[in-house]
């Protein structure tokens, strides 16, 4: 299966380490033009330098800017030009006692996780549309269904982000422009590894600690490990093809077997 995406300029949001940059990665190896983004323009210019470094033959884009403010998403897609491909990616999360979340950091993680990608997809939509083909991928959580007791507020705007994907589908349809979103499962980043050993003891070694997270925090999984972010990636990439025609307004399940449940 030849996943083709030459002659297309994808906008991954944060995308300087983790999953987004695992994504940025899968889509330029498939000959896309990919904007990396990032809040700090350093860590921007680092990230293309080591991609390139690893593939001098991908084509990457500096897109520095903070997407969460009308003016930084603003900067940012100047930067990236006609955007076909949009993914979604940027988020925050951590572990809090859901009777101490105040408003401020209710609507923090609003703000973040879902209003953000409102705003890309309000920007980029319309160009994708008239030009009758476009991907948006809005990467989602299996916390969107199954809210975690100790992160309601960011279960809370991974559920929100599910509607987003699924409305603004509707919103493209018969355009040849799909709308997702993936359900990521638990995965293996380095935010990841400082949320794990805020819930198990930090004396333990990663691959102990790991395996403990898994079994008191995350005992449905089926896949009985994290997910590395390349799984994610071969996933959104799939999605962004003209393979995927004929998926749109779904939420696309890469969770390692976490959700108990046939549907999403």
């Amino acid at each position: 299966m030849l996943i083709d995406l030459s002659g297309r300029t994808a906008l991954v949001t944060g995308s300087t380490q983790g999953i987004g940059r695992a994504i940025a990665a899968a889509l330029a190896d498939a000959g896309a033009r990919v904007a990396i983004n990032g809040r700090r323009p350093e860590a921007v210019e680092s990230a293309c330098a080591q991609m390139r470094a690893q593939d001098p033959g991908r084509q990457l884009i500096a897109a520095p800017g903070d997407v969460t403010d009308p003016a930084g998403a603003d900067a940012v897609l100047a930067a990236a030009g006609d955007v076909d491909i949009l993914v979604n990616n940027l988020g925050i999360f951590g572990a809090a006692d859901a009777l101490e979340i105040q408003d401020d950091e209710w609507r923090r993680y609003f703000e973040v996780n879902v209003l953000a990608a409102v705003r890309l997809i309000r920007l980029t939509l319309p160009g994708m549309i008239a030009r009758g083909w476009g991907r948006v991928l809005d990467i989602a959580s299996d916390s969107a269904i199954v809210i975690p007791a100790e992160m309601i507020h960011y279960g809370m705007s991974k559920t929100a982000l599910l509607a987003v994907s699924r409305g603004f589908a509707k919103e493209a349809a018969g355009t040849g422009v799909t709308v997702n979103s993936v359900i990521a499962g638990p995965t293996h980043t380095g935010g990841v590894e400082d949320f794990v050993y805020q819930l198990v003891d930090r004396a333990l070694p990663w691959e102990q600690a790991q395996r403990e997270f898994m079994r008191l925090h995350r005992p449905q999984s089926l896949l009985q490990r994290l997910i590395e972010p390349e799984e994610i990636a071969n996933m959104v990439a799939y999605l962004s093809s003209p393979l995927a025609s004929a998926t749109t307004g779904a939420a696309v399940r890469v969770d390692g077997g976490y959700v108990d449940a046939i549907l999403p």
